[in-house]
């Protein structure tokens, strides 16, 4: 592989992993500063509106933070991927541009006026600008996802007599089947996220003994949403996620389950160890036969392997990918576990004195993040060696003349300017939770 299409892959994935870092959350706690508002207006409880308002001091800090980082990525796509801008910016610059003008404009909008606008509006009112930043914020999300689907299952557009791709269906390219079933199990990932990470800091305000009515709350909304959200996570999103690429990526399915020969009745793979070169899966852990069920819902379907496949069409790193989806499934396995047994115990008038549970949710907080991560992994690293799938190679898509080392150049400062980002964020989060969802002498104790 061409280094210099190696260091401008490295650029993108470095950009678009930190970038994403931030709006999981932001996308994950607006429908949960909603709920709050929610139960603010209907309980008069002020604990509740103290509560939205802490929760959305710390959506605000993210959402700067993922707005700093996500616009370079938007000229990355001329500077360092400006074949594919050439080829496909007729159709995907229409979704980038709505993410922008309509999306972005609506939740920035009203996130000052909820931030900022409390004293001046009515309850009612205040309640009405969390509404309009949590569709900001999916909105934005779903064009974002668009984009995307696009170019895993490309629909709606017509070739140029310059052999870029134009548009011919607006609506094809906005209703994209792929795009539905990426979005709904993209967002639910994100309230995995939100949710966690709200439980995570009520955890800690139990086990710190401050802001226990604060952290109580956090605590409840957070396992309640974790719970319901890794459920949908499985079912039905992941699997019609899994149906979508079985039906259009087959080679990606074959190779995030590294079956390398087609059979019927295949195995699930539990754990093990992909062998590219043998093409085999060393130390195996598998379900006989449910790779097909889960796939075509029965028993001896036959499953396509990567031996039914060009191998320049294979994905281009299968341990990787094999890897990372692996580790996206069974960390959504193990959220699923901790969030029933909580809310199991949150039933039981337990949760709160159960410190033991306390500590796990307060110690699970990254690892939602690595799990998003890990999905997006598995999904940009399956339509390889695709650019568009089916449609441009990732070789002909990247910028010819910036070499290597102009690359690695631009990407070292990227890294050193967004550690310097990293740990300003830690540092104000860190500042928002030690301050509380109100003063010392405002109570909340």
């Amino acid at each position: 592989m061409d280094s210099a299409l190696i260091v401008h892959r490295l650029h993108f994935a470095f950009t678009a992993t930190f970038h994403y870092l931030f709006p999981q959350l932001t996308m994950g706690l607006a429908p949960l500063i909603v709920i709050l508002k929610t139960l603010a207006l209907r309980r008069n409880d002020e604990t509740y509106n103290q509560a939205a308002r802490f929760w959305a001091r710390i959506f605000g800090i993210n959402f700067v933070l993922g707005v700093v980082t996500g616009i370079p990525m938007e000229f990355q796509f001329g500077t360092n991927w400006s074949h594919f801008s050439r080829f496909a910016g007729g159709v995907i610059g229409q979704t980038l541009a709505m993410e922008g003008m309509f999306a972005f404009f609506l939740e920035s909008a009203f996130l000052g006026l909820f931030l900022y606008g409390e004293k001046r509006l009515s309850p009612r009112m205040h309640w009405w600008s969390a509404v309009a930043v949590f569709l900001g914020s999916w909105i934005s999300g779903y064009f974002i996802i668009a984009t995307n689907a696009w170019m895993q299952y490309p629909v709606g557009y017509e070739r140029a007599a310059d052999g870029s791709v134009q548009l011919s269906s607006f609506w094809a390219l906005v209703l994209n089947p792929w795009a539905w079933w990426q979005y709904a199990h993209n967002m639910s990932g994100s309230v995995i996220t939100g949710a966690f990470v709200m439980a995570s800091i009520g955890a800690f305000y139990l086990l710190w003994g401050k802001y226990v009515d604060h952290g109580r709350i956090f605590v409840k909304t957070g396992v309640i949403a974790g719970c319901i959200f890794s459920i949908l996570q499985v079912f039905p999103t992941g699997d019609g996620q899994g149906k979508m690429v079985a039906r259009h990526q087959p080679a990606t399915l074959a190779a995030m389950e590294a079956l390398f020969t087609s059979q019927p009745g295949a195995p699930l793979i539990i754990i093990g160890q992909p062998n590219a070169e043998e093409k085999t899966i060393d130390n195996p852990l598998y379900v006989p036969k449910m790779l097909s069920m889960l796939t075509y819902r029965r028993w001896e379907a036959r499953v396509q392997g990567l031996d039914s496949f060009p191998q320049e069409d294979w994905p281009t790193n299968i341990p990787l990918l094999y890897y990372s989806y692996h580790i996206m499934v069974g960390l959504g396995t193990i959220f699923i576990a901790i969030s029933v047994v909580a809310v199991l115990l949150l039933w039981r008038n337990k949760l709160f004195q159960a410190r033991w549970m306390l500590w796990i949710l307060l110690l699970c907080l990254p690892f939602p993040y690595i799990a998003n991560t890990a999905g997006w992994m598995t999904a940009e690293l399956g339509r390889q060696p695709w650019l568009v799938y089916g449609l441009m190679r990732t070789l002909d898509g990247y910028s010819k003349t910036v070499s290597a080392g102009n690359g690695m150049f631009t990407l070292l400062g990227f890294m050193g300017i967004y550690l310097v980002l990293g740990i300003l964020f830690l540092f104000l989060v860190r500042r928002e939770i030690e301050r509380g969802p109100v003063s010392e002498a405002g109570g909340g104790h």
